[in-house]
């Protein structure tokens, strides 16, 4: 099982549609100049990009969070160019990027440094062979301050690692219940 390059990246983005829309090289500033955080493809990794919607954690209805019987009023939605992150909490969101994994790849997803160094940890499943859908992003702000997340900006990073052998089931065979996913998605059973 290898890493793969940027040109392993763009040939899989453009060709068979992996990643839409797709960033053939690494944007770090706006229209404006702005300075970004960078999203798009890098030597070893596609740094993807937060929509606007997020999904804020509150304590309001004093709930048990409960991956088997999830309550919706655990959360609060937001949309906007930015979300802010209470102390020791956390916030749900989803790539502007939608996948199409293929059947030999298992994909991972590491946080970006610049969120890593402000207390933000993002943390994301594995992408299984044949997985597609909008990828749920799940930001813990470890700090005892307001956390700011900004939309259509880089959040995390991607990498591509391509089995010399094909899985015999995979995300798509079994029915997984998260594949086609649109959207910020709540956990389900």
């Amino acid at each position: 099982m290898s890493i793969k390059s940027d040109k392993w990246i763009r040939r899989m983005a453009e060709n068979e549609g992996m990643i839409e829309p797709f960033e053939p090289g690494q944007v770090r500033h706006g229209e404006g100049g702005e300075r970004l955080i960078s999203y798009g493809t890098s030597s070893y990794g596609y740094d993807v990009r937060c929509a606007n919607e997020f999904k804020i954690f509150t304590n309001v209805h004093s709930a048990t969070v409960d991956p088997k019987a999830f309550d919706q009023d655990s959360f609060v939605d937001v949309q906007g160019d930015y979300c802010v992150i209470p102390p020791n909490s956390f916030a749900l969101a989803r790539t502007v990027e939608y996948f199409r994994i293929p059947r030999s790849v298992l994909t991972i997803c590491l946080g970006k440094s610049t969120y890593a160094r402000c207390g933000i940890i993002v943390n994301v499943t594995p992408l299984e062979p044949e997985w597609e859908g909008h990828v749920t992003l799940e930001f813990s702000n470890t700090t005892n301050l307001p956390a700011k997340i900004y939309a259509n900006e880089g959040v995390a990073q991607m990498l591509f690692f391509e089995s010399d052998e094909i899985c015999e089931v995979s995300y798509k065979d079994r029915g997984g219940k998260y594949q086609g996913q649109r959207g910020v998605t709540l956990p389900q059973t």
